[in-house]
C-alpha cells in the first residue's frame, strides 16, 4: 500500500503562515525603535514641563497695595516686586516677608495722580523722568512738577510669562510714550527695569532716558567710579548745598543726608545704597553720547526733612528723537543683606574688591 503524504496546510494557508512569521519578525525588530520613539516623547515632554515651570517660577500676584487696586507683586519666593499701575511707579523691592528700602511717601496712600496739580504728588519708589531737566520750562511751560504722563498720570499694565509692563499715555508735551518692563530673576534677588521712550508725535526733541530711585534715609550711599573718572575730584556738584560727609577714596564717592538738599553727579557705572540691615545696588553703564548735567550719568540726590530719603539718579544719553524713533536704557537691582559692619568694607564686599 502506498501511503501519499500530502501537505498538512493548504497552500493559502502556508501563505498566511509566512506573512505571519514575517510579521511578527518586523515587530520584534521594529520594537526597540518604538520604545525609543515613547521614551523621547516622554522626554519632550518633561523638559516642556520643566520650560514651564521655570518660565512660571516668578508669580504675579493682582492686590490693593496702600489703597491701590490693581496693583500687582511680582515674586520668585526670595524677593518681590510691587508695581502700582495706578501711579505708574514701582514702589517697592523687599525680601519676602520684610520691609523694603525703596521710600515710600505713607501720606499719600491711595491718592490718585493729579496732572495738574501745580504741586509735586511725591509718592517715592522707582520711575523715569526725561533729561535734560533744565528744558522741560520750554518744552512743557514749567520748570516743575515733572511732565504729566511721565510723572502725574496712570499707566497701563500687561503681564505674560512672569514679567509685567507699565506703558504710560503719549506725554502732551513730548509727545512720548513711556514703557517699563519689569521682571525678576527666577532665583536671585535681582530686579531688571527695561526702559523705553516712543516718539510718537510732535517735533523733534534731544532727550535722554532718566530714572530716578527713591530709597530711605541711608547710613551711606556710594557712586562707584570708573578706573579713569572724566572729573577730576570724581564727581561734581550740581545743585543745592555740598553734601553731608562727602568723601572720595578707594574709587568711591560717598556721602550721608542730613537735613538740607543736596546733588552730585558722576560718570559711575554703579551705585550703592545700604542701611544697617540692607544694601542695593544699582548698575547702569554708561554708553558713548552727550549728556546733560555737565556731562554725568549718575545722581545722588538727599531730600530735605521732614523727607527723609534720597534719590539714586542714572541716566542715558541724549538722543535726537523724531517720530518714530526709540530708545532705551536697562537698570539692574540687586537686593542683599548687609554684612559688614563698616559701610566701606561692606560696599568693597559687594563690589567684590
Amino acid at each position: 500500500m502506498t501511503f501519499v503524504c500530502e501537505n498538512p496546510f493548504p497552500k493559502n494557508m502556508r501563505w498566511a503562515l509566512l506573512l505571519l512569521l514575517a510579521s511578527l519578525t518586523w515587530t520584534q525588530q521594529a520594537a526597540p525603535a518604538t520604545q525609543f520613539q515613547s521614551k523621547t516623547r516622554d522626554n519632550a515632554r518633561h523638559q516642556v514641563s520643566e520650560y514651564q515651570v521655570s518660565e512660571y517660577q516668578v508669580s504675579v500676584t493682582n492686590v490693593t497695595y496702600h489703597g491701590w487696586p490693581n496693583s500687582l507683586i511680582l515674586s520668585n519666593g526670595k524677593v518681590e516686586v510691587v508695581v502700582v499701575p495706578a501711579i505708574g511707579r514701582v514702589m517697592q523691592f523687599r525680601f519676602v516677608r520684610e520691609d523694603g528700602p525703596f521710600w515710600e511717601n505713607r501720606a499719600m496712600d491711595g491718592k490718585a495722580p493729579n496732572p495738574a496739580a501745580k504741586e509735586w504728588s511725591n509718592f517715592g519708589g522707582d520711575k523715569s523722568w526725561p533729561s535734560p531737566q533744565a528744558d522741560w520750562q520750554k518744552i512743557t511751560g514749567r520748570g516743575w512738577p515733572p511732565p504729566v504722563a511721565f510723572d502725574a498720570m496712570p499707566d497701563h499694565s500687561n503681564t505674560h510669562g512672569g514679567v509685567v509692563e507699565l506703558v504710560s499715555a503719549v506725554d502732551p508735551s513730548f509727545g512720548i510714550r513711556t514703557r517699563r518692563r519689569v521682571e525678576l530673576d527666577y532665583q536671585k534677588p535681582i530686579m531688571t527695569i527695561t526702559t523705553t521712550y516712543e516718539k510718537v508725535s510732535g517735533r523733534p526733541m534731544k532727550v535722554g532716558i532718566g530714572v530716578v530711585t527713591q530709597l530711605r534715609d541711608p547710613q551711606r550711599a556710594f557712586m562707584v567710579l570708573p578706573p579713569k573718572s572724566r572729573f577730576p575730584q570724581g564727581y561734581v556738584r550740581l545743585q543745592f548745598d555740598p553734601p553731608h560727609d562727602l568723601k572720595v577714596e578707594d574709587g568711591l564717592v560717598s556721602l550721608t543726608r542730613d537735613n538740607t538738599q543736596s546733588q552730585i553727579g558722576s560718570d559711575a557705572n554703579t551705585l550703592l545704597w545700604m542701611d544697617e540691615k540692607y544694601v542695593v545696588r544699582i548698575d547702569s553703564s554708561r554708553v558713548r553720547g552727550e549728556y546733560a548735567d555737565e556731562g554725568t550719568n549718575a545722581t545722588i540726590y538727599t531730600g530735605a526733612n521732614p523727607d527723609a530719603y534720597v534719590e539714586l539718579e542714572t541716566f542715558g544719553p541724549l538722543s535726537l528723537m523724531k517720530t518714530g524713533n526709540k530708545i532705551q536704557r536697562r537698570n539692574v537691582y540687586t537686593l542683599l543683606q548687609r554684612q559688614e559692619k563698616d559701610p566701606f568694607a561692606e560696599a568693597k564686599r559687594v563690589l567684590g574688591q
